[in-house]
Parts: structure tokens; C-alpha cells; sequence
């Protein structure tokens, strides 16, 4: 059922005495890595009433709803919702406060399942992605086990420069196995069976079947597995050896750990143990040595704030850039290096770095970087089945000054100077690197090719506030352009020959006494000259749009019909391209794929931005992803009378034009 607010409780409030880490108990939904995130927003009080505007209450100006804002892939958005909250025996059902009239953490939990669309997308996840929801900061996580030596340095870093951090327990993917299908009911020896076919693709589908309260397991000490945990303090005490302590919160408001076990711990006087308790919050937070955690977590969670996010020019150490994209099936989802035919045609991301470090302990020159590779969507559409993408990067390095697109040999003999770890089915992967002073290339990409996604590309660059943006590649020239140059030997026109003579037979044979044909006529020349030319393998020629499409592109009088001049220049055009399409027909089956039509184009002398390749290849491709003869020629010739179009348009030659309604018409309808 759900309730008013006003009407379950005689005196409701959106705050008590400010928004703190004790407002959040975790109710029966199993979203404890979103109220993870929320307890380390609450250490940053700028950052919290960004989230949670101040300004709003059950009485002043009060109309039953509450608005909250939130980071949502390179912009803030303000999200509104009513006071009407779940609620079972007048108690409410999921988050709540220890203050049973502190509503505040509640209504945002509400507001960030309106973002996702429900409560139930909210079912387990990664504190890291609302981390980044309220923040806007770019996330990275380290296996403890694997962490590097000077851990505590870069957390104690972290924290003063605002960043959340938060830490879990991996459960043992075997125990969970096993629990699952105890669950349905398989016997001991069927169990162990199964357990030695277990493979990675096995293991994505049992996070989804395992339920949240299934999941969250507790450890000998105490701690739950595959729990979210907020870190929020780092403290040394000790006069003669300095000892390491962190402090931990659990979202569910009460401590089950039950140490602390290590030796350090009683060496600590009373004096800096009391000034420790008095640090922490009631029940909800504990103190351990930094050594027992990571002994006993596995996974560290880290959002390093943006500098359009920090308060506070002291802060403000990297720079960082928002790049947009998408991945095309047939045109720029290349899928991962397995791919070789393909993965060059990935989105490429420029990435110049050109100062070191400032770390005088470190001799190594070297610039730190952070990269953090998100899809878009994927949360908000799990009610239609759709499932985060395995995603992955690659960097590799080029020479200053290269701002083509790379191509397929680059790849085929260069090797990547660095990469994420591993591709996984998350909603962010990010890595952090040490380069070399240099310019880079940036590749995202899915695991598999031909999987359409849409991503958010963002470098974050530490100690270089002078680094230059990044920017996907583009070849020189501007967006409508035709690039001017020479043309090869190859695409020179053949000098006239017995074939042109023959289709000139045929042109006047069919035009009449008019010498003119319309498209129905041209359809018939062509299927007739093209039946002469064993290296297209077409029995049908050109379809009937496709020869409207070529009267329109020669059609120089306004008649809707071509003479003899203008058939003749057309077929000059089509020579020249039908030699490309030869050159990427490899395999001689009169198609070829959509992965090669940029190339194509640039031979034709196009000059083409990413997102006009995407549109080529959703319009000409077919469902194998392959071009035929006719769809070819069709896309060349509406790109050459646009091209042509446009620049009748464009008096002044500065790539700019305005059209009325009658212009435009007449320019898109007649093509």
C-alpha cells in the first residue's frame, strides 16, 4: 500500500538537526549499494544538498512533493516526485530513518527509482553507480587482494580530495553454486557435477537468479558477504609506531563485526580509542585496522569527484572530458581485438598527455590516467530484458599529430599500450594507468561485434590541469565537405569503347523520339548493360528508386527524364564507383560488407563524420550486414546530389546555408 506521508505520521518532517549517515536504514529491498552511496554523500555536505535541495518541507510552501537531483550521463537532472511511499502496517516497507518522522532518505530512494524506472531495478547493483549518480565523478575499483602497496596513501589522497569510497565481500562463487541448487532441489552428487562444468557465461546468469537476502551470507568475524559497506574515515594513531585504522558503516544501521582480532588494536591507548568512539555514529559504524580490512573485504570502491563537482579550487588536481557515443551494428560495433575485420571501425577517442606526475617520491616519468567507459540505459531497460553489454578499451599509441581514423593494418601491427583489466558485463569499466608523455588513441568497445549500445567515454587526467580535451577522431575538413583531390590512376574513366557503343544502341532503341528516358526506361537500360559486365552478378540491374534517385542526381533541365549527355555522365559515375565496389567485393558475391563502406566512401572522395557512416549503415545495410550492387550505387548517388545540392545552395562557399520550408522540401523530396 502506499500512503502519504502526512497520513501515517502526525508530525512528518524531510529533515531533522541536517542529513546524516544515521537517516539511512535499509528496508526489505535489496538495494544496500545504493544506500552505501548515500551514507558517503553525507560526509560532504556541498555535495549532499546538490543531491537533496535544502529548501523543502512538510509545512512552508508544502505540495505533497519533494525534488532531488541527479548526474545522468554528462548532465544534472532535476527529478520530482509525490510523498506517497510504500508502506505495510502503516510502517514504511523499504528505506527509512532511525527517526521514525525523517522522511529525506526515504523520498530520494523513491526519486532514484523513478530515474530507473522502478523499486525493482533497483535489486542489487554497484555502489559505484550511485556514487557517480550523485556526484558525476568518474569510479574506479581495486581487488584488495591485488591492491597495490601504497593503498592506504592513495585512499587518504582520495578522501581529501572529496572522493567516496565504499567496500564489499565477493561471496565464493562455488558456496553460491551450491546454493543455488540446494535451492531446487539437486542432490549432493549432481551438485558436485555440475559444479565442474561451471564456466564464466555460467556465472552471469546465477547473480541474476540469487536473491538479495540469499546472497548476503555473514563471515566468522561477522561481516556479510556480498554486502555493501560505506568507508568513511582514515585515521592513524599511535605515538612511536603509527597504526592505520579505517572506519566502516553498514547500510542496515547495526554492527555484526565482531573484532577487532588483529594485535594492533591493544597497543592503541585509551585516550585515541575514546577519541575514536566519539568519531563514530551509534552502532551503525566500527573502527578497524586497515590490515584486518584487507584481510576480510575484497573489493574497494572509489569515485573520484569531477572537477565541475568539487567546492574549492584546492581540490581541483585532473581535468576531465565527456565524449557522447554509440555503437552502429554493421558500422561502428567492431567488438574486441578477437575481431580483426571489425574492431578498427570502433569509436576512436584522441587523448594527449603532456605532463608527468608531480610526485617528487616517484622517479618514473609518467602521467596518471583514469578511464572510465559507461553504457547508457541498460538499468531503466531491464523490464524489456536487456542486459548490460561486456564492455572493454583499449589505448594504444600514435604519433603526434595523426587525427585519421586508424585503420585495420594499424591494428593488425601495433599493440595496445595499455587496457582494461577485463571485459565484464557492468555498467562502468574503468582502469587507472601510468603513461609515458605522448598522444594516444582511445578504443571502446563491446566484447562481441554487432551489438548496438550507446557510452560515455571519460578520461580523467591527474595533475595535468593544462591537458588538452579529448575529441573523437574526425579526418581534416568539415562536416558537408567533399574532400578535393587528385584522383587516382584507378578511378580514371576508361576511354570509350565497343560496350558504350553498344548501350548507346540500346539508350536510343528504348528512349524513342524524344531521346529522353524517364526512371521505368532507365531501369531497362541498365538491366541491359549490366548483363554485359560479368564482374557485377545482378539479374534484376538497378532497382526503380535507385534509377529515380540517378534522374534526380543528372536530371540538369528539370524534366524528370535523362538525354542522352546526361546518361552518359552518369554512367561515367557509375564506372568510377563500381571499380571501388570491386576493390571491397573480396569475395565476389556483388556485396560487400557495411564495415567497409567508409572506406568506400573516402575512395570515392566523401568526406563523411562517424555519425553519417552509423546512418549509412542502418539505411543500406541488410540483416547480414552486407551492401548489395544496388544499394551501393543508390547511397552514392543521393550522396553526390546532396553534395551537389548543397553547394548550389551555398553561394557564399562557407559551408553554411539557409533554406524556407519550399527550399528545403524541394531539396530532400527530389533526390
Amino acid at each position: 500500500t502506499k500512503w502519504q506521508l502526512s497520513e501515517i505520521c502526525e508530525n512528518p518532517k524531510f529533515i531533522i538537526d541536517g542529513a546524516n549517515r544515521t537517516d539511512i536504514c535499509q528496508g526489505e529491498l535489496g538495494d544496500c549499494w545504493l544506500l552505501a552511496a548515500i551514507a558517503c554523500l553525507t560526509l560532504n555536505e556541498k555535495l549532499l544538498y546538490r543531491v537533496i535541495p535544502p529548501d523543502q518541507s512538510f509545512t512552508e510552501n508544502y505540495a505533497g512533493i519533494f525534488h532531488f537531483q541527479f548526474w545522468r550521463y554528462g548532465e544534472w537532472i532535476d527529478v520530482v516526485v509525490d510523498d506517497r511511499i510504500p508502506t505495510c502496517k502503516n510502517q514504511l516497507v523499504f528505506t527509512k530513518s532511525f527517526r521514525q518522522n525523517e522522511f529525506w532518505s526515504a523520498l530520494l530512494e523513491k526519486a532514484y527509482a523513478k530515474v530507473h524506472g522502478s523499486y525493482e531495478a533497483l535489486k542489487g547493483g554497484n555502489t559505484l553507480e550511485a556514487m557517480e549518480d550523485f556526484t558525476g565523478g568518474v569510479t574506479e575499483f581495486f581487488e584488495l587482494p591485488e591492491a597495490p602497496k601504497e593503498l592506504y596513501k592513495i585512499m587518504r589522497k582520495a578522501l581529501e580530495r572529496g572522493s567516496l569510497m565504499g567496500c564489499s565481500i565477493d561471496l565464493d562463487i562455488f558456496f553460491l553454486f551450491n546454493l543455488i541448487l540446494r535451492k531446487h532441489g539437486f542432490s549432493r552428487q549432481i551438485q558436485n557435477r555440475l559444479l565442474q562444468s561451471v564456466f564464466r557465461s555460467d556465472i552471469c546468469c546465477i547473480f541474476q537468479v540469487v536473491s538479495a537476502s540469499e546472497m548476503e551470507t555473514r563471515t566468522d568475524q561477522g561481516l556479510v558477504k556480498g554486502h555493501a559497506y560505506s568507508i568513511t574515515g582514515l585515521e592513524e594513531v599511535g605515538k612511536d609506531t603509527r597504526i592505520r585504522l579505517i572506519r566502516l558503516r553498514n547500510p542496515w544501521g547495526w554492527v555484526l563485526w565482531k573484532g577487532p582480532c588483529s594485535k594492533e588494536w591493544s597497543t592503541i591507548s585509551k585516550g585515541d580509542k575514546e577519541n575514536l568512539t566519539k568519531q563514530t555514529m551509534e552502532a551503525s559504524e566500527f573502527w578497524m585496522c586497515f590490515d584486518d580490512f584487507k584481510r576480510n573485504y575484497t573489493k574497494l570502491e572509489m569515485c573520484n569527484l569531477t572537477p565541475d563537482t568539487l567546492q574549492g579550487d584546492e581540490r581541483q588536481s585532473w581535468t576531465v572530458s565527456i565524449n557522447q557515443g554509440r555503437w552502429v551494428r554493421g558500422s561502428s560495433a567492431g567488438g574486441c581485438r578477437n575481431f580483426p575485420d571489425t574492431f578498427w571501425t570502433n569509436p576512436q577517442y584522441r587523448m594527449q598527455l603532456y605532463e608527468e606526475d608531480d610526485d617528487p617520491e616517484d622517479e618514473q616519468v609518467a602521467c596518471t590516467v583514469v578511464v572510465a567507459l559507461m553504457q547508457k540505459g541498460r538499468r531503466m531497460q531491464r523490464y524489456q530484458g536487456a542486459k548490460f553489454l561486456t564492455i572493454g578499451f583499449s589505448i594504444y599509441e600514435v604519433m603526434r599529430g595523426q587525427n585519421e581514423h586508424l585503420q585495420k593494418d594499424f591494428f593488425l601491427y601495433t599493440a595496445s599500450k595499455a587496457k582494461c583489466k577485463t571485459y565484464i558485463n557492468l555498467r562502468e569499466v574503468t582502469a587507472r594507468f601510468r603513461l609515458p608523455p605522448g598522444e594516444y588513441v582511445i578504443i571502446p568497445t563491446t566484447f562481441q561485434p554487432h551489438q548496438d549500445g550507446e557510452f560515455i567515454l571519460r578520461p580523467i587526467v591527474f595533475v595535468s590541469d593544462r591537458a588538452r580535451a579529448n575529441k573523437e577522431i574526425e579526418h581534416d575538413g568539415i562536416l558537408g565537405e567533399k574532400k578535393k583531390k587528385p584522383k587516382r590512376k584507378l578511378l580514371q574513366p576508361e576511354e570509350e569503347t565497343e560496350e558504350e557503343k553498344q548501350f548507346r544502341a540500346i539508350y536510343e532503341q528504348i528512349a524513342g523520339e524524344d531521346m529522353q528516358i524517364c526512371a521505368n526506361e532507365l531501369k531497362t537500360v541498365m538491366k541491359n548493360v549490366l548483363a554485359k559486365r560479368d564482374e557485377i552478378k545482378t539479374t534484376e540491374g538497378f532497382s526503380l528508386e535507385t534509377c529515380r534517385s540517378m534522374i534526380a542526381l543528372m536530371d540538369t533541365d528539370g524534366t524528370g527524364k535523362l538525354n542522352l549527355q546526361e546518361f552518359k555522365h552518369l554512367w561515367k559515375k557509375i564506372k568510377e564507383w563500381q571499380l571501388i565496389f570491386k576493390r571491397y567485393d573480396k569475395d565476389k558475391s556483388s556485396s560487400i560488407s557495411s564495415f567497409e563502406m567508409r572506406n568506400a566512401v573516402n575512395d570515392a572522395g566523401f568526406h563523411l563524420r562517424k555519425q553519417l557512416y552509423d546512418i549509412l549503415a542502418m539505411r543500406y545495410a541488410d540483416e547480414h550486414l552486407n551492401i548489395d550492387f544496388d544499394s551501393y550505387i543508390c547511397c552514392f548517388v543521393r550522396l553526390e546530389g546532396m553534395f551537389r545540392a548543397f553547394n548550389a545552395f551555398d553561394k557564399d562557399g562557407d559551408g553554411i546555408i539557409k533554406l524556407n520550408v519550399l527550399e528545403w522540401l524541394q531539396l530532400t523530396m527530389y533526390s
